[in-house]
């Protein structure tokens, strides 16, 4: 964990390019992407019977995502002075919001867990803070990118595995909606580093080489059990490291435009673009 730090005004062109790509993910979201979690999943479809391993994965996955007041709280204050980044992690928040919801309504609904068993789940949450790994703002944009990217493949394969199963209509609904979100969101965030990579290459490189050399999914070790989650996860093949650089590490780099040998390179210094303040570097 690092100090989180207030990002450094930028340029105004960044700024402003910034939030016009938000504007742009907002009203095409508006327009074909919103959901309702009580009219668009097949309640009446859920398959009581389904592998309990199922519901423990969906159950950890819910638990990801009920640090949500962390995640904002610690990540809102860095980008304040963007609107761009700002708007778009209020947004964010929404629709993270919803991904929580509508995995506590699944398990609930299906009978996989009971009303008490939620709450305590809920009490196993917030009795750890969630806190940023990474105190650099640009840092944290790159492992934004990578994370959401990462957990679209996660519910993407465990709606695969689902179905493998035996089947739950409501589940694989709620998977596909969520993981079309978790799709959207790396999209934007990865806009985003495209124009710190046009205005600051150097910089913006080394926070890359710097996540994702120690990139670890968000909350899952600080569950209670985390290493028999953690085991679920991969014996119902929903994601591994393998599967983490297939899906995820060099698709990314490759929209990006970043080489395996140019992240080698250790010579990086900030310059157009600050990251997070003068003494923000690790």
């Amino acid at each position: 964990m690092e100090p989180a730090v207030p990002l450094a005004p930028e340029p105004p062109e960044v700024l402003d390019e910034l939030y016009h790509l938000f504007r742009d993910y907002f009203d095409k979201a508006e327009k074909k992407r919103r959901w309702s979690i009580r009219e668009d999943v097949p309640w009446d479809q859920c398959n009581r019977s389904l592998n309990p391993a199922i519901a423990d994965v969906v159950e950890t996955f819910c638990s990801v995502e009920l640090y949500l007041p962390d995640y904002l709280s610690k990540l809102i204050p860095q980008v304040r002075q963007n609107r761009g980044r700002a708007w778009m992690l209020a947004n964010w928040g929404y629709e993270e919001c919803k991904h929580s919801m509508v995995l506590e309504d699944w398990l609930l609904r299906s009978g996989a867990r009971t009303e008490e068993q939620v709450s305590d789940m809920h009490a196993e949450v917030y009795e750890h803070e969630w806190n940023l790994p990474y105190g650099n703002a640009r840092g944290m944009l790159v492992y934004t990118t990578f994370q959401e990217l990462a957990t679209k493949v996660h519910y993407a394969r465990l709606r695969e595995a689902v179905r493998r199963e035996g089947g739950d209509a409501a589940l694989e609904r709620v998977l596909q909606l969520v993981a079309v979100d978790e799709a959207a969101h790396a999209d934007f965030f990865r806009r985003l580093l495209e124009v710190y990579l046009r205005y600051d290459r150097e910089g913006t490189l080394e926070q890359i080489r710097k996540v994702t050399n120690t990139f670890r999914m968000p909350a899952v070790y600080s569950l209670a059990g985390s290493m028999h989650r953690v085991s679920e996860i991969n014996r119902l093949d929903v994601f591994n490291e393998n599967l983490f650089i297939e899906t995820t590490y060099n698709p990314i780099l490759a929209k990006l435009g970043v080489s395996r040998k140019e992240l080698r390179q250790k010579h990086f210094k900030e310059t157009l673009v600050p990251l997070a303040g003068p003494n923000a570097r690790p």
